[in-house]
């Protein structure tokens, strides 16, 4: 099969290699092979080309979180029948940047029938980390307001849209002109161009003073210390992740003086922890999806052969919304 494939760690374009004829992987009695239709790109996979993921697969792998496709096959513990369509995480070494790749059966997830491979592949990580830090992490309530960071990229649009569909009001920072219309065009309410403004003056005019209840923060970094002086009595500062490169440190004695929570968001262990609650999170988002109040915002639909090029994008901050890179090729005999 084809793979995009790191066999020495470092930058994207250095690091990967599209190889020809890699190995097809087989599952282990809790997985299932999937021939990948659409793989969606993440910051993260930038992070494991260079070994500063916290997941640290053997070399070679392929990078690829987050794929849909169709069943080839499943351990002998997976009832999943052949020809399915399904999204999922995939389980490394065998990510989603190649013809077939292996994702553990908790970690998957019926596509619908009027749902696109684009958008199933574009789908999971960002609006189930955005649905679970926003309901079950952040306890957003109608009419609150939600102040959404880098709203034009993937997990901050997914929340912008949440958000509303949640009876929200959703402020919402970019850089740029560009990507201030893009979040307008999906439902935020006030949008904030960070290159031109200073947010944490903006919110507080926006809110007669009283600060964002829930603060939505996949930046890290500066962004967290400006987002402290920016969140209301009582308010929500979810821990996204750290696309600004620094984790920030915070004095416990402001979040002490203004009763806010520092909430941290990480879904991976909730496959292990609690599946049920997963499906149900999948299933209230199949529900938005079927009723418009939700859609993946895929900037770009790349072919097979830019995978490497596409995460370099991704990684300089190029692009807005989800780039999904299209895999399916000529059916192989498995």
């Amino acid at each position: 099969m084809r793979a995009w494939r790191v066999h020495q760690l470092g930058d994207p374009q250095d690091a990967l290699r599209l190889d020809q004829d890699a190995p097809i992987p087989k599952p282990a009695a809790d997985q299932v092979l999937l021939r990948v239709g659409c793989s969606a790109l993440n910051f993260a996979d930038g992070l494991l080309c260079r070994g500063e993921y916290q997941v640290k697969p053997d070399l070679p792998f392929s990078p690829g979180l987050e794929v849909s496709g169709e069943v080839v096959s499943g351990g002998e513990s997976v009832g999943i029948n052949a020809g399915r369509r399904m999204m999922g995480t995939t389980f490394l070494p065998a990510g989603g940047l190649a013809e077939y790749c292996l994702v553990n059966h908790r970690n998957l997830y019926p596509v619908p029938d009027d749902m696109s491979d684009e958008d199933a592949s574009a789908l999971l990580i960002p609006y189930q980390t955005a649905h679970i830090a926003l309901h079950r992490r952040g306890n957003l309530q109608p009419g609150e307001t939600l102040l959404v960071h880098a709203g034009a990229g993937g997990v901050g649009s997914a929340a912008i849209q949440l958000g509303k569909a949640a009876g929200a009001r959703v402020i919402a920072t970019a850089g740029g002109a560009s990507k201030v219309e893009i979040c307008r065009e999906i439902g935020a309410d006030v949008v904030i161009d960070y290159r031109t403004e200073d947010f944490v003056e903006r919110v507080h005019a926006e809110t007669d003073g009283l600060g964002a209840d829930v603060i939505y923060d996949p930046v890290g970094g500066d962004i967290f210390d400006r987002s402290r002086k920016a969140i209301a009595w009582e308010g929500r500062l979810l821990v996204i992740g750290f696309a600004g490169g620094r984790i920030a440190d915070a004095p416990t004695n402001h979040p002490f003086i203004r009763n806010y929570s520092i909430v941290g968001v990480y879904i991976g262990e909730y496959s292990h922890r609690d599946h049920d609650f997963l499906l149900a999170t999948h299933a209230d988002l199949m529900r938005l999806y079927s009723t418009g109040k939700i859609s993946p915002l895929v900037h770009t639909l790349a072919p097979m052969e830019e995978a490497g090029e596409a995460i370099g994008r991704l990684l300089s901050r190029r692009t807005t919304g989800k780039v999904v890179v299209h895999v399916a090729g000529e059916r192989e005999k498995v």
